[in-house]
């Protein structure tokens, strides 16, 4: 009984919020549906004009708000969030008005609510066939997500979500249409949040039927200027604000340095953790930045979540005298048509400024090429390397 009672106070403060734009069909369902789930359910109707979403869900206990006109999916899950934490509600379990999510998956994500985790739904079971562009558009996102945050996490586009509202409240977010879904992950993850992700259904309607307010080109657009402003974010020194602490911070080197030095080493150590850290170290390696080197590759390492020891190791290939002469000669033939025919010290050093310039010109030629092929060569390696551990370890 007293296990009971704790149980239904502690659903109280879980929401279900339902963004809607013109899903007359489909909405009376979901919400329904979810409303045998939770007690709490949130419908935000963002300016639809297929009907009045309120009269559509009269004879159910849920809370309808409306926006006057459509103001986007991430400004009605503002919206959503604000009037949860006004009733004093602790988390808000999203997901799409338009059929596509199952509200019998809401269990899974009550399991493992946590008041610093995003958890988010990962599409496995895929009933109908899911647009060719919606598979490109999660490996898309996934991809620059683990760039801006160093943390991968599968289908980041996927709507169906639960957040704790105390922490979401609080983080600074600009976006309100369907670039808010990369935003705040990218947010909460500098914030020091942590992720889950729970498997989840996923029903395509066949083409004619499906209703869908996401604009490719213009919503496209909108993710990618959210993604390019957060990457150069997440590159600029100023301090982000942190609302949940880290287990280990870098401070802790000077009591527990050993320990420091092997998370280093295992910090994004899979082969396609390594080969990105290798492209970069290589990149940036072998550009003339003339004494700064070391101090760019920690600090792109850094603020990318890459691993450091290999970006660190790796950038010694660019030393000179190889790659940089390389790149000058290119840079030479480049800026004069032809190619140098006296490569030595006293000659490269009679006309600095000149074989400076040819450098630059050289390196934008050399350094994504050579990045390219160490790159290449070190997820091979890696992947061979993981491949006959595992093999060792099975016999």
């Amino acid at each position: 009984m007293y296990n009971n009672i704790l149980k239904q106070a502690f659903n109280n403060k879980i929401w279900a919020v339902i963004p809607v734009f013109n899903n007359a069909g489909t909405i009376h369902r979901i919400a329904s549906e979810c409303r045998s789930h939770l007690a709490n359910v949130l419908v935000v109707d963002d300016g639809s004009t297929d009907g009045e979403v309120k009269q559509l869900l009269a004879d159910l206990d849920v809370t309808v708000l409306r926006h006057a006109q459509n103001l986007g999916k991430g400004a009605a899950l503002r919206t959503a969030f604000s009037h949860i934490q006004m009733e004093q509600g602790d988390y808000a379990i999203t997901l799409d008005g338009d059929g596509q999510h199952s509200p019998d998956d809401i269990p899974a994500f009550i399991e493992q609510l946590e008041e610093d985790t995003i958890i988010i739904g990962n599409r496995r079971d895929i009933t109908g066939d899911m647009p060719g562009r919606s598979r490109f558009g999660r490996r898309f996102s996934d991809f620059w997500v683990w760039l801006e945050t160093g943390t991968f996490l599968r289908d980041t586009q996927s709507g169906f979500r639960a957040y704790p509202v105390k922490h979401v409240t609080q983080l600074k977010l600009r976006c309100r249409y369907y670039d808010f879904e990369i935003e705040v992950l990218a947010r909460a993850a500098w914030a020091g949040l942590n992720f889950k992700q729970v498997p989840i259904k996923v029903y395509y309607a066949p083409p004619q039927e499906r209703i869908s307010s996401f604009r490719p080109f213009v919503d496209n657009l909108r993710i990618s200027l959210t993604h390019t402003r957060l990457i150069g974010r997440n590159l600029n020194p100023w301090p982000k604000r942190r609302l949940v602490e880290r287990d280990f911070s870098p401070s802790d080197f000077f009591r527990h340095p050993n320990v420091y030095l092997r998370s280093l080493l295992k910090e994004n150590a899979t082969p396609s953790g390594l080969a990105i850290a290798a492209w970069f170290g290589v990149f940036l390696g072998a550009l003339p930045l003339i004494g700064m080197h070391m101090m760019t590759v920690i600090f792109v390492a850094a603020r990318l979540r890459l691993n450091k020891a290999m970006a660190l190791a790796i950038q010694n290939l660019c030393m000179p005298p190889v790659v940089p002469g390389i790149c000058i000669a290119i840079g030479f033939f480049l800026r004069h048509g032809y190619p140098i025919t006296q490569v030595s010290i006293s000659h490269l050093g009679a006309a600095p400024i000149q074989r400076l310039w040819e450098w630059v010109l050289g390196s934008m030629v050399v350094a994504p090429l050579l990045a390219t092929i160490v790159a290449a060569a070190v997820y091979l390696a890696c992947s061979w390397m993981r491949n006959k551990l595992k093999k060792g370890n099975q016999s």
